[in-house]
């Protein structure tokens, strides 16, 4: 069955309303039924919320017996507001995502997601969403109403929150007749509100290195870990997940790290001049050792064009062991300046990446300082985690390390600084 799309308005990142479409992919006819309501969008900080009429679209069965399962898509057809005049949406950069209540004979929250699938969009612009679509199984015998009810529009790794003012009117309604028996008791509907992301598979277990040179390896290869970050960005609080790992190279008694994220990050929603983007971010030391390792990646050496992928570089620096055993190493407190801001991620959770065996140096971590490239930083709480306490992650989602946005005119980094959305493995 074919599935019309139709563009809406609403805010990017900002102020979107919407609503959407049911599809029905039982062996019944599918219906088609359209409300509208007043909505209430609260856009991120920064943004005054917005108040507006949504348009949806329901398709579902009409028909529909106990045990089967309905697919239902949600369309927008008006959404709350346009695009505001800050920034211009590069494609594919927006994505719907929201409940349909079931009543009547049967109660449940459907979830529903769009894609991320959009053209462009430029600064005033109607906004165009994605149909969402999802799914119910139907357990008892009767009639099953179908509402829009609250629903949230991720645009360039910020949420719009939108919510209904007024009792909204059903928008379809399926007869479900008595099966063969083949239903359960449970309505939880299949699909999830958040996307699937691929991730890179993580290896089984970190090498161990040794010190005593008994073995000769020099080079380590730390596991790739999943790390949660909480972030205090300039526009308020993000939450991302992405894949780190720490590798280390043997020199001498210390160890040459580098830190890599395995993902690139989303595309830049605006142009970003070179030399203006830098994370660092501070390893943290367990085991025989403590402290903590400052590790920096570069600044872009040129310019990102709006719509461009951005990419968080490795990171590297020196680790000097504080204390003769086994020691651990884990990300910490990540920190991205770009355009005179700071964000600042620390792990809600951490795991070990890489595990070494150590033997003391003067001057080594434990209890005192660690160095990256010359420049020493103290240990424990870390020399860049300034006053950034936890925080959301993003993404979003989705998520990972976030991307630019440009609120105000200004370009400030939004939704926990710069983690990953795309997922792209970088060969070395």
């Amino acid at each position: 069955m074919s599935i019309r799309r139709r563009g809406t308005a609403a805010g990017a990142a900002l102020a979107l309303s919407g609503a959407g479409v049911l599809l029905g992919l039982a062996a019944s006819p599918a219906q088609a039924a359209e409300v509208s309501y007043a909505t209430h969008c609260v856009p991120p900080a920064g943004i005054s919320p917005i108040d507006g009429t949504t348009k949806v679209e329901i398709t579902a069965p009409a028909t529909a017996k106990v045990g089967d399962t309905v697919d239902v898509v949600w369309k927008f057809v008006q959404a709350a507001s346009k695009n505001p005049d800050i920034i211009d949406l590069p494609a594919n950069s927006v994505q719907p995502s929201g409940t349909l209540k079931a009543a009547g004979a049967q109660v449940a929250d459907i979830a529903m997601q769009g894609t991320r699938t959009n053209p462009a969009i430029p600064k005033g612009g109607a906004m165009v969403l994605s149909d969402m679509k999802g799914s119910i199984k139907l357990t008892t015998a009767g009639e099953v109403t179908l509402t829009p009810d609250a629903y949230t529009v991720n645009a360039m790794s910020t949420d719009t929150k939108c919510t209904p003012k007024e009792t909204v009117q059903k928008a379809a309604t399926i007869q479900v007749t008595g099966g063969d028996g083949g239903g359960t008791s449970s309505s939880t509907p299949t699909p999830s509100t958040t996307p699937t992301r691929s991730s890179t598979p993580t290896q089984s277990a970190s090498p161990t290195a040794t010190s005593s040179g008994g073995s000769g390896q020099t080079d380590f290869t730390g596991k790739e870990v999943q790390i949660p970050y909480a972030c205090k960005t300039p526009i308020g609080d993000k939450n991302a997940t992405s894949p780190v790992q720490i590798n280390a190279k043997k020199n001498s008694g210390n160890f040459d790290l580098t830190v890599q994220f395995k993902k690139s990050v989303m595309n830049s929603p605006a142009d970003i001049p070179k030399g203006s983007v830098k994370p660092s971010m501070e390893v943290v030391l367990g085991g025989a050792d403590k402290g903590t390792v400052h590790v920096e990646g570069p600044t872009n050496a040129k310019d990102i064009k709006s719509g461009d992928p951005i990419e968080i570089p490795d990171l590297t620096g020196t680790y000097k062991p504080g204390a003769s055993g086994t020691s651990t190493l884990s990300p910490g407190v990540l920190t991205v300046k770009a355009l005179g801001t700071t964000t600042t991620c620390t792990p809600t959770r951490t795991e070990v990446s890489l595990t070494l065996d150590t033997s003391r140096q003067p001057g080594g971590s434990s209890g005192g300082t660690s160095t990256s490239g010359g420049t020493s930083s103290t240990g424990g709480s870390g020399g860049t985690s300034g006053s950034g306490g936890l925080a959301q992650t993003g993404a979003s989602d989705h998520g990972a390390l976030k991307a630019l946005g440009l609120v105000a005119g200004t370009a400030i980094l939004l939704g926990g600084a710069v983690f990953t959305f795309m997922p792209k493995r970088r060969t070395r």
